[in-house]
């Protein structure tokens, strides 16, 4: 069985690929090839993920109880191609230690 922090780092990850695919794929495909069915599918894929990573920071937060700068920088990383992969490289050092 997975352990919080793994579980958080595991939906980090789908969440950064969601928006890695939305902004290097679907919005190119829309922009450039007049393809805007990509963003509507990958869009709304990626807000749903985004949702359930919010989920996971506020399970992190007021259960597991994490320090609140972490839910603090999982919330800003969200936003930033690549962010998540970042982080998850952090929590790893954490989750060794």
């Amino acid at each position: 069985m997975k352990r919080p922090l793994e579980k958080f780092r595991t939906m980090g990850l789908i969440e950064g690929g969601s928006l890695l695919i939305l902004v290097f794929l679907a919005m190119p495909l829309k922009y450039f090839f007049d393809f805007p069915e990509a963003v509507s599918v990958v869009g709304a894929i990626h807000g749903f993920l985004f949702v359930i990573y919010c989920l996971f920071i506020a399970y992190m937060t007021f259960v597991v109880k994490w320090p609140f700068i972490y839910s603090v920088i999982a919330v800003i990383v969200a936003f930033i191609p690549f962010g998540n992969i970042i982080l998850d490289r952090r929590l790893q050092k954490l989750e060794i230690a």
